[in-house]
């Protein structure tokens, strides 16, 4: 047979026939709900919202311990030993944190399961009281896993704390849920140190040991009356006097999570075991295959809902966890010394998650190295995507087959080594991910891109795209703990009548919903009601629309909405991730003035392609805040963004008019985004007030 008959036509009539199978499948479905009138769908597959994916299972501590049994000698987390700590100084004189770490070291299902059984018996022994909580403020790491489970196995109310958060919003959390034990690693007990008289109810510090801890826990013991031990003194202290458990019910709460306040003080979201056992059970229903020989690279915060019920899954599953951190990530990420292998390269994984930030620096970093090499290199890369861009797309002469296969072994398999070469799923959440890094990632990595919308107010749960699922720019139909509904917003102008599609405020109801705030019943009584049917429901706020085949799309949110002078609404989020394509943005916050007829922007300016073009131009400059002061550059910027608002059609009000560039990256740690990299638009606001007012001056 014609070799160009098999390694062509074959293919693409199959993807033909799969594509048209896929286009007319209904993934969500009508369903008749209580409550406000709107559209409602449920997930195809369940008449009804699931609870729980394994008989007999109704907690998160009756799931860990099953997996405990069931994988007894498996590998459960993995660490990596730190080798050294190097100081690298650059050519303009700054010095730079360098890490050499060695490979990944594993503790089996049952040897977590002990640790966990003596650090929940260890609380006991210190003097920590039943009705009492504790909080776990700490990085991502295997211990903050066993603290989790060692509380729930004395029925415990977590409290979980981003490590980025800042002093203000730290005492908050503390003293509102009346925290009387705190878990934490070396930079987070240094905060409490210097916050400690004000905090109200703190009487035990478990600290993790961390290289340099001891000075931390000198000055702890000196200017304090806090009880001060090591993580592994609470654990001998349990082995040693051991505690019978006391499991919790269903309808306890498991965690309070703090949000992580990107719109003010955070608020606590309380979390039932069987509101995080709905969402684990729901995508277990999605992800195919789970399983034992599964890896998975965990590095985003456990204070997130999204790490929180992936960690939860994988282990449920039997497979393994390697953890490891942003700025590790990959060989040449910030903190990685030079030759040495980065997390990914260490780990290898087969799963991960990620929010779209962190995806579209993957995009940017490759398109970067990609650009930097140039020559052959770059025209292979190039012809490559696009041939690949063409057939995902669906077009008759993109790349199928052999040819397919030999983009593949040519030019993507160097791609993906940089997650380890072997990702076969990654689940997105957080935000909507953009088409064109959706595409990117899919294309480069090989790997489908799971979209999922939910919150933390619905512990993550609400959509999901299924595994079949190729298309962009949508976040999947229904869970199946979940029914979604839209209501009609009309003084945004989106109706549940509106043609050809419904839209209307995003409205979540089912298990994996949420008790509400704590000490906020102002504010639950606000965004969560209770139906006629005993249906939960939150109001999330957002506006979507529904496809005919049942899935999701975001399309706005109520609250960054902005009505100019003229009448004309200006939809912030949805023109920063218009604007964000341009290769100068790092990050934007788009302003807009209701007394003006027009908006401004704030863009954290893309260092390394600002400083090309530059260079390019002859433009003398000290640094890169020089460099954001020329007015060549804020022109140049400018109209990218305007290039980039045209192709998408965005109307001219919309478009900003003027815009100052910000030479520091904005990270958590600045208090300018979140942990998850959500803007704080009030704190940025705040933060330029003078710079935001001479934009309309």
């Amino acid at each position: 047979m014609n070799p160009y008959f098999i390694g062509f036509v074959i293919p693409f009539v199959a993807s033909l026939l799969i594509t048209k199978r896929k286009s007319e499948k209904k993934r969500g479905v009508p369903v008749d709900v209580g409550g406000e009138s709107g559209y409602a769908i449920r997930n195809y597959r369940f008449e009804q919202p699931v609870e729980t994916h394994w008989e007999g299972i109704f907690t998160l501590t009756e799931l860990f311990e099953q997996s405990c049994k069931l994988y007894a000698h498996m590998p459960l987390h993995g660490t990596r030993k730190l080798i050294s700590r190097e100081t690298e100084v650059a050519s303009d004189g700054r010095s730079f944190e360098k890490l050499h770490l060695g490979q990944y070291e594993w503790k089996s299902y049952i040897q977590a399961f002990k640790a966990v059984c003596n650090f929940s018996s260890g609380l006991v022994q210190i003097g920590h009281q039943k009705d009492e909580r504790v909080a776990i403020f700490a990085d991502t790491r295997a211990e903050w896993q066993i603290a989790l489970q060692a509380c729930f196995r004395q029925n415990i109310t977590v409290v979980t704390i981003y490590a980025s958060l800042g002093e203000g919003a730290l005492c908050h959390s503390l003293n509102e849920t009346e925290v009387t034990t705190v878990i934490c690693g070396r930079k987070e007990l240094k905060k409490l140190i210097d916050i400690n008289g004000q905090l109200d109810t703190l009487k035990h510090v478990i600290y993790i040991n961390e290289e340099g801890v001891s000075s931390e826990v000198s000055l702890a013991k000196q200017c304090t009356s806090w009880r001060v031990e090591s993580f592994e003194e609470v654990e001998r202290l349990g082995l040693e006097t051991p505690v019978e458990a006391n499991l919790p019910l269903p309808s306890d709460t498991a965690v309070i999570m703090y949000t992580s306040g990107s719109t003010g003080m955070p608020k606590g979201v309380m979390m039932s075991h069987r509101n995080v056992l709905a969402t684990v059970s729901a995508v277990m229903t999605i992800v195919p295959a789970l399983g034992k020989k599964d890896v998975y690279l965990a590095y985003l915060p456990l204070a997130h809902i999204l790490e929180l019920a992936a960690e939860t899954i994988i282990s449920a599953v039997g497979a393994s966890i390697g953890y490891g951190t942003p700025l590790t990530l990959t060989d040449t990420s910030n903190k990685i010394k030079k030759g040495t292998q980065g997390d990914a390269s260490a780990l290898k994984p087969t799963l991960m998650t990620a929010v779209p930030a962190i995806l579209d620096r993957v995009r940017d970093g490759v398109r970067k190295n990609v650009d930097a090499k140039g020559g052959v290199a770059k025209k292979l890369f190039d012809i490559a995507y696009s041939r690949r861009l063409a057939a995902v797309s669906g077009s008759w002469f993109g790349a199928w087959g052999l040819e397919k296969l030999m983009w593949e072994k040519l030019v993507f398999h160097k791609v993906r080594a940089i997650l380890g070469g072997r990702i076969r799923f990654i689940l997105s959440g957080g935000a909507p991910l953009s088409a064109d890094t959706q595409r990117f990632i899919n294309i480069c990595l090989g790997a489908p891109i799971g979209q999922g919308y939910g919150l933390t107010e619905t512990c993550a749960g609400g959509t999901f795209s299924e595994y079949d699922d190729t298309s962009v720019g949508r976040v999947g139909s229904a869970l199946s703990c979940s029914y979604i509904k839209l209501i009609d917003w009309v003084e945004g102008g989106y109706l549940t009548s509106d043609s050809p599609m419904p839209r209307g405020e995003i409205v979540i109801g089912g298990p994996n919903v949420t008790k509400g705030y704590f000490k906020n019943e102002a504010k639950t009584n606000e965004v969560y009601k209770d139906d006629e049917r005993g249906m939960r429901w939150f109001y999330s706020g957002d506006i979507g629309r529904l496809h005919p085949d049942g899935c999701l799309e975001i399309i706005d949110r109520k609250k960054d909405i902005v009505k100019l002078q003229h009448g004309e609404y200006v939809s912030l989020g949805k023109v920063e991730a218009t604007l964000s394509v341009s290769p100068y943005v790092d990050n934007i916050m788009v302003h807009a003035d209701p007394s003006q007829n027009y908006c401004v922007a704030l863009v954290v300016a893309a260092a390394g392609e600002l400083e090309n073009w530059a260079s390019k131009q002859s433009l003398t400059y000290a640094d890169i805040s020089d460099l954001c002061q020329k007015q060549e550059a804020v022109r140049e910027v400018l109209q990218s963004l305007t290039k980039a608002g045209k192709q998408a059609r965005l109307e001219k009000f919309e478009i900003p008019a003027r815009i100052k560039l910000i030479p520091e990256p904005w990270t958590p740690e600045s208090g300018l985004v979140t942990a998850a990299l959500k803007l704080k638009r009030e704190v940025i606001k705040k933060g330029y007030e003078n710079d935001l007012a001479k934009l309309y001056r």
